[in-house]
């Protein structure tokens, strides 16, 4: 117990001081939000892109080519405003963690960041709707939203009946990838995880900031 109570110490150490960095960049940098909007805008598109080339290459030539070129931007739009609004709560997160007097209340609080990559699912399907319907008005095409609506439903009940068949798996991919931006809180929290565990177990336990970077 007493190893893992280090873990945790070396976990909130390197948070607050990650913490401390971003709040530094975001207080000294103008239009600090509009460009982590432009930031999540231009993650958003190359993920879109990068899911759309390696599992449904075909769709960038021939006649549907257009359509999903455009269906890109609101996709990369809608997942940046979504990303915006998650980075601002996973601040609020964060800062709740690092004041929590447990370690059991520090999980729970940075727990909340998974939920937010679970509601980042339904966002991206909701994403796909309403882009797929807009681009429908700029090319005239004869469809509605709740056309796009049965469309995607039928999609999300294909994958709880075969979870296992190759559309499906495409699709799944395509969802993870499109979904990655939200992600990046837990991968960073599970980072820092791992890397508190490696510094208790490599010797470096209950040693002060200023001594590791001498030890180092």
């Amino acid at each position: 117990m007493e190893n893992l109570s280090v873990v945790f110490i070396h976990w909130r150490r390197s948070l607050a001081q990650f913490h401390d960095w971003f709040e530094g960049r975001r207080t000294s940098t103008r239009n600090f939000r509009l460009k982590t909007f432009l930031f999540f805008v231009v993650l958003n598109l190359g993920c879109y892109w990068w899911a759309l080339l390696t599992t449904y290459p075909q769709f960038l030539v021939g006649p549907k080519a257009g359509e999903y070129f455009l269906m890109g931007f609101p996709v990369a739009v809608l997942g940046a405003l979504f990303d915006s609004l998650s980075l601002l709560v996973t601040l609020y997160i964060v800062k709740r963690a690092l004041s929590s007097t447990s370690n059991l209340s520090y999980l729970g609080d940075l727990s909340v960041d998974l939920v937010i990559a679970v509601l980042a699912t339904f966002w991206v399907l909701f994403a796909f709707m309403v882009s797929g319907w807009v681009v429908s008005l700029i090319l005239a095409i004869l469809e509605t939203f709740e056309m796009r609506t049965v469309l995607y439903q039928g999609r999300l009940w294909s994958l709880f009946n075969d979870p296992f068949g190759a559309d499906n798996l495409r699709n799944i991919y395509f969802g993870m990838v499109m979904g990655a931006s939200a992600l990046l809180p837990t991968l960073f929290h599970l980072f820092l995880a791992g890397k508190s565990l490696v510094r208790s177990v490599g010797g470096k336990v209950g040693i002060a900031p200023g001594q590791q970077q001498q030890s180092d």
